[in-house]
């Protein structure tokens, strides 16, 4: 068994290596311009296109992978980041188990959205590149296939040219053989030259038919299969980055209502830090003052809140309720950034007081600050507004707010005004933070 083994392995090598010499010798005649090559324009086509697909898929996975390993990367700094603000909040400030909360709903969104585009993205896009590796060796295979078939053909177009010429070459030594050879024997000589001719020319025959029937095998499948491949790409990347970007979007949704509430939670934490504060410099200063003093400090103490110097502390509202259109980018706007005020009381009383008032026409009973240039008045909110949408202003009775054109008039609404809160403008000074409000919820100062 192990000899007839190693004798059809032997000959199977032998005949591998005898198709490679053919095949290698077509192939140089055919560059040579010494035999004609096989083509067909439109499977070459569809190669190409192959090809390009096979190219754009390749680079679509890489980058896809490269783009979940950096979402897990920022997983891992967001929760190191949350896990150091938990760990510097201290338990008896306002908000602690609200910031703890935060931080792991925070770590649960960014696992969820590598999870998720783990099982819809990637998986997807690795079974998509799945099936290129074995489409380019059948592609393979039908090339070397062509080249038989050339080869085949090329051949027994030779045979049949050389048995003319033999036809013509054994007419003359026939005559010869004829005077010297037997009557008999004159026909058995002829007849032996063609068969063997005969049998040279069915041999050629049959393999080019075998030839031309496993390459056309071949080549009728891919014609098929290619133009479909190439087809299916539109349908998997409409697929692929509809899914990442439904997954971001409710990313970003949920990781901005957490970034919200915990501005919300430190800038009342501020404030709160802000009251104990006062409350203390109240208490030292009351100890030392007369009794009339003593029994207006609630009074002085309501007062001093709303002091020129001092910038009225950010609303504590909910978030806007119109958020399903959000922009990705209002995630990092001013508005969800903490108003954190390093200015004591004593310093913004010592400003305001050396700041120059250069109109007492411009400035209303509540403030002495200057209306700075670019603003056409003041107004004072009467009642509380809560804002519906990100580019409205969202006020507290008693706020001031300098009130700017529109760049474009068409825009402005009736019954709306454009404006920034005193207090922004007194600490930035910039219109970052500007929004449009209701008129009939202010008064003109």
């Amino acid at each position: 068994m192990s000899e007839t083994g190693k004798g059809v392995n032997a000959g199977k090598l032998a005949s591998n290596v005898q198709k490679r010499i053919t095949r290698a010798q077509e192939k140089m005649m055919q560059k040579l311009g010494k035999a004609d090559e096989t083509k067909d324009t439109v499977f070459e086509e569809g190669v190409a296109n192959f090809n390009k697909q096979m190219a754009e898929g390749t680079k679509l996975q890489r980058d896809l992978r490269a783009y979940l390993a950096a979402i897990k990367t920022m997983h891992e700094c967001s929760k190191h980041l949350q896990e150091c603000l938990a760990e510097m909040y201290e338990p008896d400030w306002f908000g602690k188990e609200e910031v703890d909360s935060i931080a792991e709903d925070t770590d649960l969104l960014w696992g969820d959205l590598h999870e998720k585009l783990v099982d819809t993205a990637l998986i997807s896009m690795d079974t998509y590149m799945a099936q290129f590796p074995e489409i380019k060796a059948r592609i393979a295979k039908r090339d070397r296939k062509l080249v038989d078939f050339d080869s085949a053909r090329h051949h027994f177009a030779s045979i049949q040219k050389s048995k003319k010429k033999d036809e013509v070459k054994t007419a003359k030594p026939l005559t010869l053989m004829e005077k010297a050879a037997p009557s008999w024997a004159q026909g058995i000589i002829s007849a032996h030259q063609i068969a063997q001719t005969n049998l040279t020319r069915c041999q050629a025959e049959e393999e080019l038919a075998r030839a031309q029937k496993v390459f056309e095998e071949i080549n009728s499948d891919l014609q098929d299969e290619l133009p479909s491949l190439w087809d299916s790409r539109v349908g998997f990347y409409v697929t692929t980055f509809q899914s990442i970007a439904g997954l971001e979007e409710k990313f970003h949704r949920e990781i901005g209502k957490l970034n919200q509430n915990l501005c919300n939670t430190l800038t009342k934490m501020e404030e709160q830090q802000e009251i104990k504060k006062a409350d203390k410099t109240t208490g030292k200063s009351g100890a030392a003052a007369n009794h009339n003093a003593t029994v207006e400090s609630d009074s002085t103490k309501s007062a001093s809140k709303l002091s020129p110097g001092l910038p009225v502390p950010r609303p504590l509202g909910p978030s806007p309720a119109k958020e399903e259109k959000q922009d990705i980018i209002n995630l990092f706007e001013d508005e969800l950034t903490p108003n954190i005020n390093f200015t004591t009381p004593s310093q913004a009383d010592t400003t305001a007081t050396t700041k120059p008032n250069a109109d007492a026409s411009v400035t209303n009973g509540s403030s002495d600050a200057e209306l700075p240039s670019g603003f056409l008045y003041k107004v004072k909110a009467l009642h509380d507004y809560g804002a519906t949408d990100s580019d409205e202003l969202e006020l507290k009775a008693g706020e001031v707010v300098f009130v700017m054109p529109f760049n474009n008039p068409d825009e402005q609404d009736d019954g709306w005004l454009l404006g920034v809160k005193e207090s922004h403008w007194l600490q930035k000074k910039d219109f970052t933070a500007k929004g449009v409000f209701p008129e009939n919820f202010t008064q003109r100062l």
